[in-house]
């Protein structure tokens, strides 16, 4: 059996029931149901400090609720384990691409890559 997960609100004894992640590049507070694992830059919230949070003056609360809630706790850890190396995959540094190869004539800026119009 799993320990439940408390409110990460202080004084507050209640199960969690959905996570709070902020992202600071887009000034944005997410919430979104429980995440599977606790995370340390993430806030287990219970159901009440979840829909009464409020941002910062500027920032934005983004609400992820799900259609089927039945349908986001039913999902596998097989498919988070797929995801997070999906994103571990898109991460990794490429080398650079001689010229004359496919990826030459194409702007790259970081994470980023500006594609050549189809002619």
């Amino acid at each position: 059996m799993r320990p439940v997960r408390r409110c990460s609100r202080t004084a507050c004894a209640l199960p969690a029931v959905a996570t709070l992640t902020y992202v600071y590049a887009d000034r944005a507070a997410v919430v979104g149901p429980l995440a599977v694992h606790a995370e340390p830059h993430c806030y287990d919230l219970c159901e009440e400090h979840a829909s009464r949070l409020t941002a910062p003056r500027g920032w934005e609360v983004v609400r992820h609720v799900p259609e089927h809630p039945d349908v986001e706790r039913a999902r596998s850890s097989d498919d988070l384990e797929a995801l997070a190396n999906a994103v571990r995959e898109a991460a990794r540094p490429r080398s650079h691409a001689p010229p004359g190869s496919a990826e030459s004539g194409t702007g790259r800026r970081g994470h980023l890559r500006a594609l050549p119009t189809p002619g």
